[in-house]
């Protein structure tokens, strides 16, 4: 177990500093940790603050280390380590990626292949293997390393990729020639990682950050063998609320260019085989998104555009255009909207199209073809299910993937014509028996009367006698859904009795856009109090002990995780924290921040006076009071380039001045990593591992 009480060193105490922040419209608030903030990361008073808290750290937790490295083993030891994924047929080579034994980091690799229309069952491939890049040798010496895109030109004769070599996501791209393997002295720093090759195999379209907010700021190209610094500007995006993105069409004959923010999107389009001139497929309109790919003669547009008689399309239809198009008036509705059904996405074939769509909180895929339509079916009460990897239109055959807290992610073939349905490969788990474990699908209730999906998983045996421990996650922020995957470090949890959640909160887009727009700006508290209400329905239901309770969350569930508790402590017996967003205020008033102007449309302008107010109402750093907190394991790294480092280091500060409950608090820093954590799939589980050894031991989970 943890240090008593009695016997913990004491924990840093960061000097307190005056400092005001204050908003435009002259609301002040005094920040005694702003002087934290250290754009260069290398203040010595700083650096010591957070070297001190990483030794507290050691010391508390010192005694856990024998369960720590348990859990390690366990969890890489279900892994396997010689293992690749399912090859994909692009023009002519199969590509595929693959792990060696003892290594942290993948090789990727093609082979020549077999003809069109072959269904691929991961077999034996013909041809020798040519390795496009082996990323063990890249990293080889670095703390942290990162392929972030890697694209073959049309003719297949070059290779261009993104690394980054210090996890703040700035990127340098460098191109090689696959029959030789020279380098190419080109070299393009301080983009995003996103690429494309033009169809004369010398240009490369890319996305050049702004260096101080890393916003996605200019699309540029370059070609081969000229310097970096006469590449010509594409597309700059004048507003800064707008991320940019590039990409091919499904035909190859387009490059396109997509500018979206929160609740608004554009695209341009020029051929891939000149491209000097790209087209606006329809101007930008406020609360209007839209995406569409091309194949044959037409393009087909998921969009939210309402109709002409003005009714909302909030859970997105399908349109079609002709090639030509460059304006919403020459949109034709294909597949209507409906208010039961969200539209996710799509994917365009010669013969059909699939579509990604939920329903009733779960996904499904919807096949459409000239004769009708129909839905890949699922098994299990809870479950994950989507588009695989489909490099090619011209086929019958369907790839998606199927997952489910219980069962390992398993990729399939689906014949839409024969109905034949092929498992190529399920996530290889070694010891892991399926039959062992049972997962359900619940509905809690929450305080206004909504009801939010559960989905929980525990161990063959497990009794609801209100006796257990549980470990609930949630995200609940951009609409982005958090299904019920398979999750291989929670059989560790699993196996010691306890019970795994998550907890589909609103703020999601798990039961639709509006399930989205219920939990963002001026509704976020939904978002907290539909956690807390999961809680108490799963203690009421009998899942869980109220006094063996924790909860999990990263980046924006990490402010939720803040959030709670300030609002409800008394229900959780420990926190996990990781990368958490916690000075919501401060953070969205200083446009200098990367990622901050792209979000006013979802957490809100703190420039204006009302989204301020309300936003200072949940902000987990700025209602820190004197009461009795949970234990907490918090987590960062000091290259952090999505939340920096100095959000959470400044909440551990405060939040130890003002807790009177005397539990366990660590506060970790990763010196060496970004957003994500440490890279490589192994060395991730080694600060997984010490978190879930908190977690035990704070639960009173027994088992070594």
């Amino acid at each position: 177990m943890t240090l008593p009480a009695a016997d913990r060193p004491q924990p840093p105490d960061a000097a307190k500093k005056p400092h005001a922040v204050v908003a435009p419209h002259g609301a002040r608030r005094e920040d005694e940790y702003y002087w934290l903030r250290d754009d260069s990361r290398g203040h010595p008073e700083m650096l010591a603050y957070l070297g001190a808290e990483n030794a507290y750290a050691d010391a508390v937790l010192a005694p856990l280390k024998p369960l720590q490295d348990t859990l390690y083993d366990e969890i890489v030891g279900r892994i396997k380590q010689d293992d690749s994924s399912v090859p994909y047929r692009e023009r002519g080579w199969w590509y595929y990626t693959r792990f060696e034994t003892g290594q942290d980091y993948p090789v990727y690799a093609r082979r020549q292949g077999r003809p069109p229309n072959t269904p691929s069952l991961g077999g034996e491939l013909e041809g020798a293997e040519q390795v496009l890049l082996d990323v063990n040798a890249m990293a080889d010496g670095k703390d942290y390393f990162n392929v972030g895109d890697w694209e073959v030109s049309q003719d297949n004769t070059l290779l261009a990729w993104a690394e980054d070599a210090v996890g703040r996501r700035q990127y340098t791209i460098r191109i090689r020639n696959l029959a030789s393997g020279e380098v190419y002295a080109d070299e393009i720093q301080g983009v995003a990682p996103n690429l494309v090759w033009a169809d004369d195999n010398r240009t490369i379209f890319y996305i050049e950050n702004d260096p101080e907010t890393l916003l996605t700021k200019r699309v540029k190209k370059h070609l081969l063998g000229t310097p970096a610094s006469a590449d010509e500007v594409v597309y700059e995006e004048p507003d800064d609320s707008f991320y940019l993105g590039i990409d091919r069409s499904r035909d190859d004959r387009f490059l396109c260019i997509g500018v979206e923010s929160t609740v608004t999107s554009e695209m341009r389009y020029a051929p891939a085989n000149d491209p000097r001139t790209f087209t606006v497929l329809a101007p930008r309109e406020r609360d209007v998104e839209y995406q569409a790919d091309h194949l044959g003669d037409r393009w087909v547009i998921r969009t939210n555009a309402p109709d002409a008689d003005g009714r909302a399309a909030s859970n997105f239809k399908l349109m079609t255009a002709s090639s030509g198009a460059g304006a919403r008036a020459q949109w034709r509705e294909w597949l209507p909207h409906r208010t039961d059904v969200f539209i996710d996405g799509f994917e365009l074939f010669d013969g059909f199209t699939a579509v990604a769509e939920r329903s009733g909180g779960l996904e499904r895929l919807r096949l459409l073809r000239p004769g009708g339509e129909e839905h890949v079916q699922a098994d299990e009460p809870a479950y994950s299910m989507g588009l695989d990897v489909n490099s090619e239109p011209g086929t019958d055959w369907l790839r998606y993937s199927y997952t489910s807290l219980t069962t390992p992610v398993t990729v399939y073939e689906l014949n839409v014509r024969s109905g034949e349905r092929r498992q190529l490969k399920q996530q290889p788990v070694i010891g892991y028996d399926p039959a062992q474990y049972a997962t359900e699908r619940l509905w809690a209730t929450a305080r206004d009367g909504t009801r939010v999906p559960v989905s929980v998983v525990y161990r063959q045996g497990f009794r609801k006698d209100g006796s257990a421990a549980l470990l609930q996650y949630a995200y609940g922020s951009y609409g982005h859904a958090m299904d019920p995957a398979f999750n291989l470090p929670v059989v560790s949890l699993l196996d010691r009795g306890m019970v795994y959640a998550i907890a589909h909160i609103r703020g999601g887009q798990e039961m639709g856009r509006a399930w989205y727009d219920d939990g963002r700006m001026l509704r976020k508290r939904n978002t907290f109090t539909d956690f807390i209400d999961v809680t108490g329905f799963l203690v009421a239901e009998g899942y869980a002990a109220p006094d063996r309770v924790a909860a999990y969350g990263g980046s924006a569930g990490g402010l939720l995780m803040g959030a709670i508790s300030n609002m409800a402590p008394e229900k959780y017996r420990a926190i996990l924290s990781q990368v958490p967003f916690v000075d919501v205020v401060t953070t969205m008033l200083d446009p200098s921040i990367p990622l901050t102007t792209n979000e006013y449309d979802e957490w809100g302008n703190p420039e204006e006076k009302e989204a301020y107010e309300y936003m200072l109402s949940y902000s987990p750093y700025d209602n820190l009071k004197a009461q009795a907190y949970p234990a907490m394991f918090v987590g960062t790294g000091l290259w952090d380039s999505q939340v920096q480092y100095w959000e959470p280091a400044k909440y551990v500060a405060r939040l130890r001045d003002l807790d009177t409950g005397g539990r366990t608090v660590v506060f970790r820093t990763n010196m060496d990593a970004g957003h994500g954590g440490k890279s490589g799939r192994f060395r991730r589980y080694r600060e997984l591992a010490e978190m879930y050894a908190f977690l035990l031991d704070q639960l009173g989970v027994g088992g070594a």
